[in-house]
């Protein structure tokens, strides 16, 4: 997953605006206790940081892959 990618599968979770808040304030556990932004800025893959949100929102297994480029929002 590219960056690009790890924001437009926040994005598409959680709303443009609200994709923000989660990433500065939702603490994950599954990347040392940081926020989103704080593991990505660090050098955690985009993927490890969108799964470990998937994880702490309890989203359904078939979205911890992220969006799929080639679909239409």
């Amino acid at each position: 997953m590219k960056l690009s990618e790890f924001w437009r599968s926040m994005d598409d979770e959680f709303g443009a605006g609200y994709a923000r808040v989660v990433a500065s304030q939702t603490v994950l556990d599954r990347v040392g206790n940081r926020t989103s932004d704080e593991a990505l800025d660090a050098g955690v893959p985009p993927l490890e940081v969108w799964q470990a949100v998937c994880a702490q929102h309890d989203l359904p297994q078939d979205r911890w892959l992220g969006t799929d480029p080639g679909e239409p929002r």
